[in-house]
């Protein structure tokens, strides 16, 4: 068998009047992610992960950021379309894990949910959802923005 890892890696500032998407799950907060598609950090980590992990590029060269197109797309769309090309490219996802770096909102009500949506848009693979903060250091610790880091593992 051949294996391979790609590392995905994405952040967006949080931003008034728009609504949090994490793990293709809408969360009640006081703000959302900015971004031209839903901003979910989590989605796009992971669409990094496998696409690096494939060989395929990144999310930028797939969705462009200003392709009108993706205005507002659900990244879990995104990430299905994605994942279609690392399996049509002879790849399947074996596992995931993805982590969320911020102090805000806490997960553990959603991660569930998250983990399910992340799943499936990949296939079913095995997806693991968490999160971190960065004691108060930095834009997320701030609360200027949220960030998350995957690793994907796939075999041919």
């Amino acid at each position: 068998m051949s294996f391979r890892v790609g590392i995905g890696v994405d952040a967006h500032a949080l931003v008034d009047g728009v609504p949090l998407v994490l793990g293709g799950v809408a969360i009640d907060h006081s703000s959302g992610l900015s971004g031209h598609s839903d901003g979910d950090v989590l989605a796009h980590a992971l669409t990094d992960a496998v696409l690096g992990a494939a060989g395929l590029g990144d999310i930028g060269s797939l969705f462009p950021s200003g392709d009108e197109r993706f205005r507002g797309a659900d990244s879990i769309d995104l990430l299905r379309e994605a994942y279609a090309q690392v399996v049509a490219a002879g790849w399947t996802l074996v596992n995931a894990d993805c982590v969320l770096v911020g102090e805000e909102p806490k997960i553990a009500p959603h991660r569930e949910r998250m983990r399910r949506r992340l799943s499936e848009a990949v296939g079913g693979g095995e997806v693991n959802v968490r999160a971190t903060t960065t004691d108060h250091l930095g834009f997320t610790g701030r609360g200027e923005g949220l960030a998350a880091h995957a690793v994907a593992l796939v075999e041919r």
